[in-house]
């Protein structure tokens, strides 16, 4: 298991789509439908992370952070909202969200959202990925297989780091341009094939082509 994550929103349907598609990823999800009750499981539960509608029937989204926060609870949380003005943004970040994605959104953009958040919130031991004889260092910035540093560009890294956290998972070009590229990307899908030529010359035999789909980081067969 990955972690556990409280997914906070009153929209039964989105709630229930969000929590299948983290179930998919390894995580353990609980659901809430009010702030109240979101209060409570917060303390119950003691997840990972907290996935939070700002718009709730009864506590707002923006009340249920500030109470946690004044209760010493600093469980990471991301909002979601319909809105998306500027001063809503900054609103939800001072009172202490980590993150933020606005409704309507992609269920991949809040998937990266929630790794890059625990990636970063996660306590020290657990900063290291490794696949094979292959290890990334995220405190370091470094890659070594069997030891040995590989050089790596700051893309080539990014482009790593996400194939090793989705291994065994055919990831499309259009996904891996999404998150190694950030989302406001306008460039080609073809930058992804380059770039993959690219770690296979550093990095033989563990990046496969699954044709007419994109890629997979696995053992060879």
């Amino acid at each position: 298991m990955k972690g556990r994550i409280l997914v906070v929103d009153d929209e039964r349907n989105l709630a229930d789509l969000v929590a299948m598609a983290l179930r998919y990823e390894g995580f353990e999800v609980e659901t809430a439908g009010t702030g109240a009750l979101a209060l409570a499981r917060a303390v119950e539960l003691a997840p990972d992370l907290v996935v939070l509608d700002i718009m709730l029937p009864d506590i707002s989204g923006l009340e249920v952070c500030r109470r946690l926060r004044s209760r010493s609870i600093l469980t990471p949380i991301i909002f979601l909202t319909a809105k998306d003005a500027t001063e809503d943004k900054i609103t939800g970040l001072r009172q202490g969200a980590d993150d933020y994605v606005t409704k309507p959104f992609s269920l991949e953009e809040l998937l990266a959202r929630v790794q890059v958040v625990l990636r970063r919130t996660k306590p020290a031991q657990d900063a290291k990925l490794s696949f094979a004889d292959l290890v990334l260092d995220e405190e370091a910035y470094e890659v070594r297989r069997s030891g040995t540093l590989i050089d790596l560009t700051p893309t080539e890294y990014k482009l790593l780091r996400y194939l090793m956290i989705n291994s065994g998972r055919v990831l499309t070009k259009q996904q891996i341009l999404d998150h190694v590229w950030d989302y406001d990307f306008g460039g080609s899908d073809g930058v992804v094939q380059t770039y993959i030529s690219y770690l296979r010359r550093k990095i033989d035999g563990l990046i496969h082509t699954v044709p007419r789909i994109g890629y997979v980081m696995r053992l060879p067969r």
